[in-house]
């Protein structure tokens, strides 16, 4: 059955450049490490989209409407789908001066920014660099290999999806949840106190939850701090005495009377 516009699914591909069969962008981590497109610390999976919602590029999006889970598909997106056709108005040369006295280093193919717009570089000569503000993949047709793994039915893998979208560094199974009536609580787990931009990312999750599953009416977040339990101290058993044996005995201990009596007698 196709898929409806508001399913969440998760989809797997490959996405290339038609002309050069150059990869740009992957879920699957094995193509990324070969293709050197793996950042230091980037999870590569299956990606969560919700259909419908732009979360991909717009035609690929409509794409998905006639996609079955479970079956490979194969997209082409002409560049006018795409990144649009390249503007020659986009392209000029700056004096690569100007570079260096903003501590950029050009390099043939290198992605900067400048003036506050990214470029690439296409070109270097004479003292001068061809800049390319257009989009890296602009005027060019992409090919997508692509597999919807899985549409998520229960409101419980909805809900853990969209929170690890947000939180992707901590795992799904450590997350906890629990629905009652209209309200969620989410037990958040301990890996996530010092996550960076936290708030923020909570902030996404409870807004996108309230937008896709419209019948929970309040998010609670539950941040829980446990203190370690004191090492409890060892008992103190005290020594039992131990007898000396008669060798030990000290010098002056008190001799029996009787003996006593005989070392005091004249000789």
């Amino acid at each position: 059955m196709a898929l409806q516009k508001g399913d969440l699914v998760l989809i797997d591909y490959v996405a290339k450049v038609k002309e050069t069969n150059e990869v740009f962008d992957t879920t699957q981590d094995e193509v990324a490490k070969r293709e050197h497109l793996k950042k230091e610390g980037e999870i590569c999976e299956p990606k969560l989209v919700v259909v419908g919602e732009g979360w991909v590029l717009k035609a690929l999006d409509e794409e998905l409407l006639s996609t079955e889970v479970g079956k490979p598909v194969t997209i082409e997106l002409p560049s006018e789908k795409a990144f649009g056709p390249r503007d020659p108005e986009k392209i000029r040369i700056v004096p690569i001066k100007h570079l260096y006295d903003k501590e950029i280093n050009p390099v043939v193919g290198a992605r900067i920014e400048f003036q506050g717009k990214m470029a690439t570089v296409r070109s270097i000569g004479a003292g001068r660099v061809l800049l390319d503000y257009n989009p890296a993949l602009a005027g060019r047709t992409l090919i997508y290999d692509l597999t919807v793994t899985k549409k998520l039915e229960s409101q419980e893998e909805k809900i853990i999806a969209l929170i690890y979208r947000r939180v992707p560094v901590v795992e799904e199974d450590k997350f906890s949840i629990t629905i009652e009536d209209k309200n969620l609580t989410i037990n958040m787990p301990e890996e996530t106190f010092y996550v960076e931009g936290i708030q923020i990312a909570k902030r996404g999750i409870a807004m996108d939850i309230q937008k896709f599953l419209s019948d929970l009416t309040e998010i609670r977040f539950v941040e829980t701090f446990k203190t370690e339990p004191k090492p409890q101290a060892m008992p103190v058993v005290p020594a039992e005495p131990v007898a000396a044996s008669p060798e030990e005995a000290p010098a002056d201990e008190e001799k029996p009377a009787d003996e006593e009596a005989k070392s005091e007698a004249p000789q």
